[in-house]
């Protein structure tokens, strides 16, 4: 154990869950802070379909890096790692425990790895000549470039991902140094944290997709139909569309379908979600399974996470 590392306790799965609820009680019991791990709550006012806390929901914990950032403003990976480590050491620094909860794997995993991102700026010259000859030749030739000068980056890049194609061949420009060294430099920096990630699962995928039926059901009656609709009406969904439970409304705002129909769409594509998040989380190393069917109530949850901890290298921290 490196006693100069800072103890971080993880609270990572798919969505419904359970994750805030849990991070909520484990911060009361270990004297910690929450710090979110999901790219959508961080926007103001787009409460209902994210699922954000409530206060009621907080218990008077502290959370941080939610309802923070204007809908349309750009936030990347690298804006929260940067944002997370500050919030840690924050928390840290206050005695207490930082405590990750979210499911937005990409945060977690650049957070915990400490993933240090390629600082090339951009040209807006460049991207403008790119995007112009994407346009007249089609994305195709801009992929067949970028094979020739990066072929690494290139193999695991969809051709029709137009934004990370360009963003390749103009970090090659800029530096003359292919994007995929950059990324491979980015990882030989070790990480400042001893984490103990805790994964919440079902052992019967069908039970985790009846909690998510409910919830949808649940978030429709306080209000979420309401909240995007003002969303929508404001010409606000080039954000908010990324979170599932707007765009699927769309077509019900239009006329085009019945608002069941959109329910179930919602329903059908946040299932989709969960699975994508734990294929993501499968591939985390040193992850702590806990299956919420197989306990299915809070506190014996919470007691089977309470032994996973103890065994844990931020038990030997000064921590509640």
């Amino acid at each position: 154990m490196d006693e100069n590392k800072i103890p971080l306790l993880v609270i990572a799965g798919p969505t419904a869950s359970g994750k805030t609820a849990l991070a909520v009680e484990l911060a009361k019991l270990y004297d910690g802070e929450v710090i979110s791990a999901d790219s959508m709550q961080i926007y103001k006012g787009l409460n209902i379909a994210t699922a954000k806390p409530t206060i009621e929901e907080m218990q008077g914990v502290p959370h941080h890096l939610i309802d923070f950032l204007d809908a349309g403003e750009p936030f990347s990976v690298a804006d929260y790692v940067t944002l997370a480590s500050e919030k840690i050491r924050e928390v840290r620094n206050r005695g207490h425990l930082p405590i990750i909860c979210g499911g937005t794997g990409l945060y977690i995993s650049s957070l915990v790895d400490n993933i240090i991102f390629d600082d090339t700026g951009s040209d807006p010259a460049i991207r403008a000549r790119l995007e112009k000859q994407a346009k007249e030749e089609g994305a195709h030739a801009l992929w067949l470039k970028l094979c020739e000068v990066d072929p690494e980056t290139a193999a695991k890049v969809h051709e029709n991902n137009l934004p990370r194609v360009i963003r390749g061949l103009e970090v090659f420009e800029l530096t003359g140094t292919r994007l995929s060294e950059h990324k491979l430099n980015s990882r030989r920096e070790p990480s400042p944290y001893n984490a103990c990630i805790i994964g919440l699962t079902a052992e019967n995928r069908q039970y985790l997709y009846d909690r998510i039926e409910r919830r949808v059901h649940i978030m429709a009656e306080n209000g979420m139909v309401e909240e995007c609709r003002e969303v929508w009406q404001k010409g606000g969904l080039a954000t908010a569309g990324q979170a599932i439970g707007y765009k699927e409304l769309v077509p019900y705002f239009e006329g085009s379908a019945s608002l069941e129909e959109c329910l179930d769409k919602i329903i059908l594509e946040t299932r989709h979600y969960a699975k994508r998040q734990l294929t993501w989380f499968r591939r985390v190393d040193n992850i702590s399974w806990v299956k919420i069917d197989i306990f299915d109530d809070l506190k014996k949850i919470i007691e089977n996470v309470q032994k996973i901890v103890a065994k844990s290298e931020i038990m030997c921290y000064n921590i509640k």
